[in-house]
């Protein structure tokens, strides 16, 4: 099942895509309130409201696939080849660090630098992976099984910001610059192994298999479930294969003007405008 949220007269709506279109699932705001719901794949999967044609949808229409997570951790140095990329050992335990919801921007939104941070903007090309159940120091086969499905973010990091002090937080969450979506598949219709990638104004700078993780989907979340209870809409970006921006040289950044184009096969694309803010 594919899952998304969309913006429609003024106030969003959760949505189970079918083909070409899109059903509006009644009474359910986004694919985080529907995920609060035990039975959410029953009442997504029954779901008879007003259809959209997906295909004509203007591209503002698609909000983050979930607003307002109450929790996204993100996850560093988690692909083999960016680990080594950037000069450091694989790790013994994830590296973690936390988004706010004010990062997120929909699949298809302008990505906004603001000027005082635009100096050293770097794509994070990211498969997101979503909470559907309530977990706490659960084993990996308990953690799979809590997982309601994946989608796609770009970390974009404002990496002056995250080395003016040796934690990364405060160039990780910078407001309206992290696009997630377009859509949350379920497990039965993916799994990771896939093509993660990463283009900048038409030429590839990621391209990893999405299964070239040290800690897998299971093992991230059993492990974060030993620290805090993760709840249903909670999202989990799992880290990013090299090619950034940072380690190249010379380094290479987002500027205005710039398109951003992330995808994972089996999953969708993001395309994002880079334009300068205030």
């Amino acid at each position: 099942m594919r899952l998304a949220t969309l913006r429609v007269d003024g106030a969003t709506v959760a949505v189970r895509l079918d083909d070409d279109t899109a059903v509006e699932i009644d009474g359910v705001a986004d694919v985080g309130a529907l995920l609060q719901r035990p039975d959410w794949t029953d009442v997504a999967a029954s779901a008879s409201g007003r259809v959209h044609d997906a295909e004509t949808l203007a591209r503002a229409a698609w909000a983050p696939v979930i607003p307002q997570p109450g929790k996204i951790v993100c996850v560093g140095l988690n692909y083999r080849n960016h680990i080594l990329e950037m000069g450091r050992e694989l790790p013994e335990f994830p590296t973690l660090f936390a988004k706010y919801p004010e990062a997120l921007i929909g699949p298809y939104d302008d990505l906004m630098l603001p000027s005082h941070a635009a100096d050293a903007v770097d794509w994070e090309a990211e498969l997101a992976v979503v909470v559907g159940r309530a977990v706490r120091n659960v084993d990996e086969s308990e953690a799979a099984a809590s997982i309601a499905g994946f989608s796609i973010m770009n970390d974009v990091t404002m990496r002056d910001y995250q080395y003016r002090t040796p934690e990364w937080f405060q160039g990780k969450t910078f407001e309206a610059t992290a696009p997630f979506g377009p859509v949350l598949v379920t497990p039965d219709e993916f799994e990771p192994g896939g093509i993660l990638s990463a283009e900048v104004d038409g030429e590839v700078v990621q391209k990893t298999p999405t299964d070239d993780l040290v800690f897998g989907p299971a093992a991230l979340i059993s492990y974060i479930s030993q620290i805090f209870t993760l709840q249903p809409g909670d999202v989990i970006a799992t880290g990013t294969p090299g090619g950034v921006g940072h380690a190249r040289k010379p380094p290479r950044y987002l500027r205005p003007g710039s398109t951003l184009v992330t995808a994972v096969e089996g999953i969708g694309t993001l395309r994002n405008r880079v334009i300068a803010s205030s």
